[in-house]
């Protein structure tokens, strides 16, 4: 039997990884989890228990709204005034998604299809590169060069060249540009000044930028992450998706979020209410909560993200393994050591689970550009970050 929208996607390789981890530890062994990027901090506790109460309501199991119950959009509003000082219209310039992953690849449903092109760093998470594949259209890849790369230039700077590079080669002309900033998997971060010459170029070719914020609160060292809608004159050509899975630990609640562009958002809004009721209503009541009575949590899980980096960067830089540590996200993106680099990501991956007992995430799996990397999530706390890197020391060797 055919499956054609799914017939061409390549083997996911995370999976391999996953089988490995999962077979190890049924034979008793104890394997560090650093791969797959599943938050394991708890939600706020006035979040849980107003989505308690709110769930003993009748009212609130029947069908929601899909574009979101006013007073959530009015929340996600208040945050973005709060912390961004970003106006946005929660009637025309919001609408709530059921996650980030399902907001973007429903924008892609109506921002391109077959005959149209989007422009998609690499390497780059996952569905930022399938999702325009999804809804029919080419995708280029524009190499996201990262600290360190051969050109000399500041990754940001490169990966601007890169992108006006694609731009001038590219026919027909890309119809959007894919952002996310600070990125996964490699951790890259942007200023604000860079989001404006961004902008200044999408007003200038008539090109949409979706921006995914995924990381807007995880970032360190005094780098506070901009949203492009703080670009002045950004809501003509860009959309932001910003979710609470990181910033408020809220993973399997799916509450995302798409604002900016009223156009681009009322087409989202449209779609969607062909497509799904929306969120659990009291997953909504109590993200309202989240957002209005526990605007510091995010500081706290910034914090703590913070600690396990350093001990993952401090520990891997002890032990020979090099690593630059992040500015922003939950994870670090660590070239593989060159005694190893010609094992691949994938093999290097599997290495480390079979004799170091740690799972990173394969490069490769990140697309073009990435395999020459493992990423490491931050979802252990230090000592258990510290135990994975005492294995790491005794089975690479060659670092010494």
């Amino acid at each position: 039997m055919e499956f054609r929208r799914i017939n061409g996607l390549p083997p996911y390789v995370f999976a391999t990884i996953n089988d490995l981890k999962a077979d190890a530890r049924r034979h008793g062994r104890d394997v560090i989890d650093l791969g797959f990027g599943n938050p394991d901090l708890p939600s706020p506790d006035v979040a849980v228990e107003k989505l308690a109460e709110a769930a003993h309501n009748p009212r609130n199991h029947r069908y929601s709204a899909s574009r979101g119950i006013p007073k959530i959009r009015q929340a996600i509003a208040d945050l973005y005034l709060r912390n961004f000082e970003v106006e946005l219209d929660p009637d025309t310039e919001v609408v709530t998604t059921i996650g980030a992953k399902e907001g973007f690849s429903h924008l892609m449903w109506v921002l391109v299809g077959p005959g149209d092109t989007a422009l998609v760093p690499s390497p780059s998470y996952p569905i930022h590169i399938y999702a325009p594949l999804f809804a029919g259209a080419d995708i280029r890849h524009v190499r996201l060069d990262g600290p360190g790369d051969a050109t000399g230039s500041s990754p940001g700077e490169a990966f601007f060249d890169n992108l006006m590079e694609a731009w001038e080669s590219a026919w027909p002309k890309p119809r959007v540009v894919v952002l996310s900033f600070p990125h996964n998997p490699t951790t890259e971060c942007v200023d604000l000044a860079w989001m404006t010459r961004i902008v200044e170029f999408a007003r200038e070719h008539d090109i949409v930028l979706v921006h995914d914020f995924a990381y807007a609160d995880i970032a360190f060292d005094g780098y506070t992450p901009p949203s492009i809608l703080q670009v002045p004159g950004a809501k003509d050509v860009a959309v932001e998706l910003y979710t609470m899975t990181k910033s408020f630990s809220m993973a399997g609640w799916r509450m995302g979020f798409l604002l900016g562009n009223a156009a681009i958002v009322q087409a989202l809004t449209k779609l969607k209410s062909y497509l799904d009721y929306g969120t659990f209503q009291p997953i909504q009541i109590a993200a309202i909560v989240a957002m209005n009575e526990a605007p510091g949590y995010p500081k706290l899980i910034n914090e703590t993200y913070q600690a396990r980096r350093d001990a993952l960067c401090d520990g891997l830089n002890r032990i020979g393994w090099e690593i630059t540590p992040p500015r922003g996200t939950m994870f670090a993106w660590a070239p593989i050591p060159e005694p190893y680099q010609e094992m691949g990501s994938l093999e290097f991956a599997k290495f480390l689970v079979r004799e170091a007992d740690v799972a990173t995430s394969p490069g490769v799996g990140f697309g073009p550009g990435g395999d020459g990397h493992v990423r490491f999530a931050l979802i252990e706390n230090e000592q258990r970050i510290a135990q994975g890197v005492r294995s790491l020391r005794r089975v690479l060797t060659r670092l010494r």
